[in-house]
């Protein structure tokens, strides 16, 4: 499915999917558990449960610009919190949200990379792989979803001249997680970029970069000839 219906720019083809493999997706979900063998398996596994259930909910809720609703043409934050929080999912017999797996099961298991595989259907977030996470590749895997993250100047660029480090706001959002695995977030950051500017923080003679946090794009990650005038 994720083959069929994500291009290579992580952008789903959602009306597609909805005609064609809606209840295919529904099947499969209702043959998954909680059940994993070992950390990298643990990771895998709900990584995809998490990204197939959103698409699910997407779907459900589908033709949508937008999984933050608007309500008399402003942004419902509720809207958005809810998205996340209800319990609208099954697990077997489990109802489960998209928080609890994010927040509950996947971030104590302290890969911070999770961050660059988790997609909540928004352009903002990272790139939706066309393709499952598998434990034997988890590896490679996550440490291309987080290179191709920060090398994506949409979501990270860095400014040598003035010593700012521009990032989405996933990093502030998620500090913590990524500051348990390195000293600051440049630290966690710089070495993945591309190419690291001579005099970058890093060298004794170079401070650490001011941060500044990117706006965040909340329209769906649909393939662009889905996209309507609203």
């Amino acid at each position: 499915m994720l083959r069929r219906h994500v291009d290579g720019h992580g952008r789903v083809d959602y009306a597609a999917w909805a005609g064609r493999d809606a209840s295919l997706l529904a099947d499969w979900l209702s043959r998954q558990s909680d059940r994993t063998d070992g950390r990298q398996d643990a990771l895998a596994h709900w990584i995809n449960l998490y990204n197939a259930f959103t698409v699910q909910a997407v779907l459900r809720r589908y033709p949508i610009d937008s999984i933050r609703p608007r309500l008399l043409g402003v942004p419902n934050l509720l809207g958005l919190l809810r998205f996340f929080s209800r319990r609208e999912h099954r697990l077997g017999e489990r109802p489960i949200s998209l928080g609890e797996i994010e927040h509950r099961i996947l971030r104590p298991l302290g890969d911070p990379r999770i961050h660059f595989a988790i997609v909540c259907a928004s352009i903002g977030c990272p790139l939706l792989r066309n393709e499952a996470y598998r434990p034997e590749r988890l590896e490679d895997q996550l440490e291309d979803d987080a290179r191709r993250f920060i090398r994506n100047p949409t979501k990270v660029r860095y400014d040598a001249a003035a010593n700012v480090l521009h990032c989405s706001p996933i990093f502030r959002w998620y500090r913590a997680d990524f500051e348990a695995v390195a000293p600051s977030l440049a630290a966690y950051i710089l070495p993945r970029l591309a190419t690291i500017p001579a005099g970058a923080p890093g060298e004794s003679s170079q401070p650490d970069p001011a941060l500044r946090f990117l706006p965040y794009d909340w329209s769906l990650n649909q393939q662009l000839s889905q996209r309507t005038s609203g």
